[in-house]
């Protein structure tokens, strides 16, 4: 049997040694994916890589299920794909620790806990931003582009600037940029 191991964060700017330092010692190979949690199997071509590894008897391997998604929730639910593919996961640490070639009573429980917490959470969210919103309070983030900022990047785009050198120019994101830009083509001046 061979490990074939999966490192995954969401951006750049998050650290992978302590994944590295669990799988590396114990993985014939490991992959690194840099890419939403949320995105499904067929659109994450690091997952699609490690997996073309894996053969009969050999194991995905992770050092815990939410590496697999954003939360533990998705990380199960892209756990299920994974054994509808037929592929074996060993998951070295949580709530799902242990080898696994199926969906099993532990795995189920964990998923059904999972989804509970997520609506929990969701609801405890609504609830808090209505009773804020009832108090006069708007909750959610602070908008990153103001009126002035909103100008320049308008006006950067406008002299035929791209949306990464705007980017860079103005400290906000490429995403931001782009939505910036597209709202100011579709709404009424």
């Amino acid at each position: 049997m061979t490990l074939i191991g999966l490192v995954r964060v969401s951006t750049d700017k998050q650290n992978t040694r302590r994944q590295h330092d669990a799988l590396d010692p114990i993985c014939w190979k490991v992959f690194e994916e840099k890419i939403s949690g949320t995105l499904a199997t067929e659109n994450r071509p690091v997952l699609l890589e490690a997996l073309s590894h894996v053969r009969p008897g050999d194991m995905l391997t992770i050092q815990e299920v939410d590496r697999l998604g954003r939360n533990l929730l998705e990380g199960l639910i892209v756990l299920n794909d994974l054994f509808q593919r037929g592929i074996a996961v060993k998951v070295l640490e949580g709530i799902a620790a242990g080898d696994h070639a199926q969906r099993s009573l532990i795995l189920d429980i964990a998923l059904a806990l999972s989804e509970d917490r997520h609506r929990d959470i969701v609801r405890k969210t609504k609830n808090g931003l209505e009773a804020a919103r009832r108090r006069g309070h708007v909750g959610g983030r602070r908008p990153v582009v103001d009126d002035d900022k909103r100008a320049a990047i308008l006006a950067r785009r406008t002299r035929g600037e791209s949306i990464r050198t705007i980017a860079t120019a103005t400290g906000v994101s490429i995403g931001v940029i782009h939505k910036t830009i597209t709202q100011s083509t579709t709404s009424p001046e």
